[in-house]
């Protein structure tokens, strides 16, 4: 028992001489060297009174206007030739297809919209092309796209006047 016992006292001593950090803390570097401070942080001084600040700045983000890729614009044109077949259905089930492949294209989602429009559907044209104008971001050729498709429902449902202003949009966009 006591061989036992004296085990234990041997091994925990010999443990105890091992260095096994904790995987709370942080390692400490072996070679006995201090920890090296962070190298300092290039900073433009600020230009003297009377002098324009020359320091660079942010670039100006590009407005990007979406596009289909090869299989949805594929789709796409089989849609457009299935609507005006009057195979409305159809043409909406390929759509879809589509926007399985890119669903958060909003070309897309105005193509949709104009197959509902075509069937008569204009509360889901105009919810389509507002989908579409959420997604297309500061797009303005994909937002007055859209807003063209939300006058144009309006006109369906005989909303004139709200009509006019959505296309007053639509043009302004296109202008931009």
């Amino acid at each position: 028992m006591t061989r036992s016992y004296s085990f234990i006292a041997v091994l925990l001593a010999t443990l105890s001489g091992c260095a096994v950090p904790s995987p709370y803390q942080s390692p400490t570097p072996s070679t006995g060297s201090t920890p090296q401070a962070p190298a300092p942080v290039e900073t433009h001084p600020a230009a003297p009174p009377g002098q324009v600040d020359q320091t660079p700045s942010a670039p100006v983000p590009q407005v990007h206007e979406p596009s289909l890729g090869p299989a949805a614009r594929a789709l796409v044109s089989q849609a457009q030739t299935q609507a005006t077949a009057g195979n409305y259905a159809v043409a909406s089930g390929t759509i879809e297809r589509a926007l399985r492949i890119e669903p958060s294209n909003p070309l897309l989602w105005i193509e949709l919209g104009k197959v509902r429009q075509a069937e008569g559907n204009f509360v889901q044209a105009e919810n389509m092309a507002r989908k579409a104008l959420n997604m297309a971001g500061q797009a303005p050729k994909a937002q007055s796209a859209a807003w063209k498709l939300i006058s144009d429902s309006y006109r369906g449902r005989g909303r004139n006047t709200e009509a006019r202003d959505a296309q007053a949009k639509a043009d302004q966009l296109a202008a931009s």
